[in-house]
């Protein structure tokens, strides 16, 4: 039976952000929310110039819709989680959703004011750390514990250093989510592939729960790249790249699996180390250069790739680091307590 809400919640996610494409494309070019093509972007990208953003809002809409109504559903006619699961979910997702809010905020001065730029760093950081800590926060009040699964060693508890490693790892690994948004289709696609996986492994250890708002946004994903892949017609914007790496956040969380985080979603942090290498090198070489150009999906296009492949290699990449994790815990030890009264 429970597999059956993990079924719905993807299909109805699926649905809902396809739909909503056929509405909000033609609504946000006749508001021009379009993109502005940066100067150093790859010059190819110059076509781009006016494509809708703001598209997350297909996929933010979908997930939270299926995913919410479905876990509902499960607690009402299936088993009933504890409190802590639950308060794990719902706020995971409103970390997400916040994320996505901020990300709200940078679209819009990027397209209203017209600073292709948006928010400081020193404002984003600032109010990301805030949702990243008030969520860890929110946990903590429901009971939850400072343990951390290491693969082949079992549960650690680390103790009052929890906190601020894990709020710099929420606040890390959304940034570099964030990076991963720069060609069509890929940062929809590598993290449908990142939902995928963590079902499959909520499955495994009866997070239940946390399976179904994995399909939820597995399915949310592949319904908005019916509209963003390659050429796309939308682009997901800081709103929907935000979203995206909260919400993988919270389903790691969710299972107490920060180190699968990391492995699952080693594409985002290669995004982002791409850059930070690039600007460390530039500094210290006095003007050269690591990467032809950074993030790292942008050197693979100034070295001849297609779009549609760097999707497809990045995209299994994020398979391979999945089995991987998914082998991990399967053999590594992990403890399945108890998540249903």
């Amino acid at each position: 039976m429970t597999g059956l809400w993990t079924v719905i919640a993807a299909a109805a996610a699926f649905a809902i952000a396809g739909l909503l494409g056929i509405w909000l494309i033609p609504f946000l070019h006749k508001i021009h929310f379009g993109q502005t093509i940066r100067d150093e972007g790859p010059k190819w990208h110059d076509s781009k110039q006016g494509t809708p953003i703001m598209g997350g809002f297909m996929f933010i809409i979908g997930s939270l819709v299926a995913g919410v109504s479905c876990v509902l559903l499960y607690h009402a006619f299936g088993t009933k989680e504890t409190d802590l699961m639950t308060a794990k979910i719902f706020a995971g997702m409103f970390m997400a959703t916040a994320f996505g809010a901020i990300g709200f905020i940078d679209d819009y001065i990027k397209a209203v004011k017209k600073r292709n730029l948006g928010l400081t760093v020193i404002q984003k950081l600032v109010l990301q750390f805030v949702v990243a800590i008030a969520y860890l926060l929110t946990i903590a009040l429901f009971g939850g514990k400072t343990e951390t699964f290491i693969p082949f060693y079992g549960m650690l508890d680390i103790g009052i250093f929890y906190y601020p490693l894990s709020a710099i790892l929420i606040v890390g690994v959304v940034n570099a989510a964030n990076l991963t948004d720069g060609i069509d289709g890929l940062h929809g696609s590598v993290t449908f592939f990142m939902s995928i996986f963590f079902m499959l492994i909520a499955s495994y250890v009866s997070r239940m729960g946390v399976s179904i708002v994995s399909a939820a946004l597995a399915g949310g994903c592949l319904g908005f790249l019916l509209w963003n892949f390659h050429p796309a017609k939308v682009f997901m914007g800081d709103t929907g790249s935000l979203y995206l790496g909260g919400y993988v956040c919270a389903l790691a969380f969710a299972m107490d699996m920060p180190i699968m985080l990391i492995l699952i979603s080693l594409i985002y942090i290669c995004e982002m180390f791409s850059v930070i290498l690039q600007v460390l090198y530039f500094k210290a070489t006095k003007g050269k250069r690591l990467f032809k150009m950074s993030p790292i999906h942008h050197h693979f296009e100034m070295c001849g790739w297609s779009e549609v492949k760097i999707v497809v290699m990045f995209s299994v990449f994020t398979i391979i680091c999945g089995a991987l994790a998914f082998i991990m815990v399967v053999y590594g030890n992990y403890r399945i307590p108890s998540f249903t009264v």
